[in-house]
């Protein structure tokens, strides 16, 4: 007999919709062929803050094969007050409502939508559209937006803000210190620039039905934000994302191109898409700038004895977006005094938002280089000094961890990068005119866990289907429902379909924060669980019960589409053999997978963090101050990892994007005309193929079967956590320059000089 072949947890599988993906069957929010389809351009304002006072679009609705042109005099009715416009992760403040009235609240606000009968007739005539406004005093500039800082109440705070909690008496031991280091830490303004831009096709079925093909993060939130806008019954709205080209965040909630493109379908009964161009998708989400002061104190012998940090960042006037900024350092290292503050600032842009590891990447990345910096004043190897103020406990709260492996990481990490070999001194590493520096730093992330349902549905054959309205916007959402589900029922994966990215099916929420494959994967398990179940009572009407004597299906193995006595392995039973003694010709299952009452308490109790050590090698040109990162030692400590492929993946990701924030990019704002002005791939620098030299991501071992019912802790975040901290420490050591503002630029490095 054939010794068993199980794909499961664990197996390198390669994505199962890779092929969907190359060959362009893969669908996307634009692509799909809806008869009747009419298409929309927005028109952006040209102020920043004001109101419309008169608006001629005669010259627009002249053009051939224009149908429409939109704006807050005509739009379909909508709902007026704000709670209505609420969704999943709605942020306090009064929600962004396109067309609702004349007034212009950023530049570059949609203010009027022409809708034709091609995109090229909608393109033209959304140029002739003339708009008079009456222009108000604006302040787009962070610096200026700095006095009029604060602290929302609480119940104008976002439910996902934590607010650090003091220890000790930072502000006498950081006077008391014997080594202090204090400055200002900034990071720039970024945008998430997927490779798809935002787009929504409406289509329209008559009496009210719509069907949505939206670029989102979760379906089932649009849909409930739609029907709660503009009035229309849940049940008679339909959201498909099932491929998203790239989130970052900036699909976590619904943008203002659904909106248009819903309120044309309405007013004109027929279907309608809207597509931003990639100028205009600069004209929403964003990572908030951040301004970060930091006071460290410690001991000669690099013992910290004092943390404070204060932060500020961005958010519009008319929403309070917060984050997480100074608690990550109070969290991870162990000092008996620490405080921190935050408070955000507003100005006339549209609201700042999540992007990829929302918090962490800004406050825990500017925390690492003024850690680098203790490190140096206290003339203690890098890595050394984190070891020295390594923390078994999460340090703010004072709690517990359900597992911490970041020693392990630090450890793997620097035997695979060659940590040991490094000359402290920095520009004491060259070769020919290249100066050498190797940096260290620490990521951290939350482990998350949210309520999700999934679908299981087994047909006679031995064909699966599972199914969940999660999403999969890159990082392999469908790879891992297909390979729980095969670990679970012992199925080969080309039996195992995946369906994903719909609001008819069961309840899910947006994928972002890293926990979408813990929670879906824990959700597909219970499914495929109860669907065994059930082939094990149907097992029991096969001739001469192969199977008794087992209790439970934990008696039994799942392979190769059999049910095998653990006891007796030549005992066996197919599942199509199960189900045709059962007289089943479908078994379907639905299961909720949610944190229990136990769950609950282990929260309160526990932290709940993936961690990492990210270990970076530059070679600086020593005249021209160019740098080139050559090498990259990622390892994460992230529980258990379902498919390494994909894990891998995750990492390099967010690996690239840290060396995108370390280096390149930042979005300038002008501040006369309040508008961003590298608004375009060509001067919104993103790093390209040649930036990227040779990444090696690690994955240290570290079960956690408390954290989430698979032990999984998730990896759409924590690459890109600690890697610009890192890369700016390389600088350091290869040039003897401390940049505390990212990205580190040329021109920075450069005017050091002078």
């Amino acid at each position: 007999m054939n010794a068993p072949h199980k794909v499961g947890i664990g197996t390198p599988l390669a994505r199962v919709d890779g092929a969907d993906k190359v060959t362009g069957r893969a669908k996307y929010a634009a692509e799909y062929a809806v008869p009747d389809l009419l298409y929309g351009v927005a028109v952006p304002a040209r102020i920043a803050k004001g109101r419309i006072v008169s608006i001629d679009d005669a010259a627009a609705r002249a053009v051939p094969g224009v149908v429409e042109v939109m704006t807050h005099e005509n739009r379909p009715k909508q709902a007026w007050l704000d709670h209505s416009w609420k969704d999943e992760l709605s942020i306090p403040g009064d929600p962004f409502k396109a067309l609702h009235d004349d007034r212009v609240l950023f530049a570059g606000q949609p203010v009027a939508l022409v809708i034709a009968e091609t995109f090229e007739a909608a393109r033209f005539a959304a140029g002739l559209v003339q708009i008079d406004y009456d222009a108000e005093a604006h302040n787009v500039d962070f610096d200026t937006s700095l006095a009029e800082k604060f602290l929302p109440p609480k119940g104008m705070r976002r439910n996902t803000f934590h607010p650090p909690k003091a220890r000790g008496d930072a502000g006498a031991a950081f006077d008391a210190a014997a080594l202090k280091v204090s400055g200002e830490y900034r990071l720039a303004t970024e945008h998430h620039n997927p490779m798809e831009m935002h787009a929504s096709t409406v289509e329209w079925h008559g009496d009210g039905k719509i069907t949505v093909y939206d670029k989102v993060q979760g379906s089932q939130n649009t849909q409930s934000y739609l029907a709660g806008a503009f009035k229309l019954s849940k049940k008679d709205v339909r959201v498909v994302n099932a491929y998203v080209g790239g989130g970052f965040g900036s699909g976590l909630r619904p943008q203002w191109q659904v909106q248009l493109a819903t309120m044309g379908a309405i007013l004109l009964e027929r279907s309608v898409r809207v597509v931003m161009t990639r100028q205009q998708m600069f004209y929403h989400a964003h990572r908030p700038e951040c301004t970060y002061e930091i006071r460290l104190g410690a001991e000669h012998t690099g013992k910290l004895t004092s943390i404070y940090g204060d932060a500020t960042t961005s958010t519009s006037r008319f929403e309070n977006n917060m984050e997480d900024i100074v608690t990550w350092g109070m969290m991870n290292y162990d000092c008996p005094n620490a405080e921190g503050h935050y408070t955000i600032a507003p100005r006339d842009t549209y609201t700042s938002a999540d992007m990829r590891a929302p918090g962490a990447v800004t406050g825990m990345g500017l925390f690492e280089i003024a850690i680098d910096e203790m490190a140096y004043e206290a003339k203690v190897d890098p890595l050394e000094f984190r070891m020295i103020n390594y923390s078994e406990t999460e340090a703010m709260n004072q709690v517990p961890f359900t597992s911490k492996a970041l020693r392990e990481a630090y450890r793997e990490g620097a035997e695979r990068f060659g940590w040991a070999e490094r000359s402290p001194e920095p520009r004491s590493m060259k070769e020919d005119r290249e100066l050498i520096g190797w940096g260290v730093a620490t990521g951290m992330w939350d482990a998350q866990f949210s309520k999700t349902s999934a679908r299981a549905r087994l047909s006679a054959n031995g064909d699966l289907e599972v199914a969940s309205a999660t999403s999969d916007i890159g990082t392999g959402t469908y790879t891992v429902m297909t390979q729980v589900a095969a670990d679970t029922l012992g199925l080969s994966p080309d039996r195992i379909t995946a369906r994903l990215g719909d609001s008819d099916l069961p309840a899910a929420p947006v994928e972002g924060g890293s926990w979408a494959a813990a929670s879906t994967g824990a959700a597909v398990q219970l499914a495929c669980r109860s669907v065994a179940e059930k082939l094990f009572k149907a097992a029991d009407k096969v001739e001469n019960r192969p199977l008794w004597g087992a209790q439970s299906i934990d008696d039994l193995d799942f392979v190769d589409g059999e049910m095998v006595l653990k006891s007796d392995p030549t005992k066996r039973v197919s599942l199509t053999d199960a189900m045709r003694a059962g007289g089943l010709d479908v078994i379907e299952v639905e299961e909720t997978a949610k944190p229990g009452l136990s769950d609950m308490v282990s929260m309160a109790k526990k932290a709940r963090n993936t961690h990492s050590a990210v270990f970076v090698e530059v070679r600086v040109d020593e005249e021209l101050d160019q740098v080139r990162v050559t090498r990259v030692v990622n390892a994460v400590a992230a529980g258990r990892i379902i498919n390494p492929r994909t894990a891998r993946s995750q990492i390099l990701g967010g690996v690239v994007m840290g060396i995108g924030m370390a280096l390149h990019e930042e979005t300038f704002i002008d501040a006369t005309l309040g508008r961003w002005m590298n608004h375009n791939y060509a001067e919104y620098h993103v790093p390209a193929h040649a930036d990227i030299e040779d990444v090696d991501v690690i994955f240290v071992d570290e079960p956690d079967p408390e954290v989430t019912p698979l032990g999984v802790k998730g990896l759409g975040e924590i690459g890109i956590v600690g890697t610009a901290a890192a890369v700016a420490n390389a600088i350091f050591h290869a040039t003897g320059k401390r940049v505390r503002s990212l990205p580190i630029t040329v021109d920075k490095l450069l005017a050091m000089d002078r």
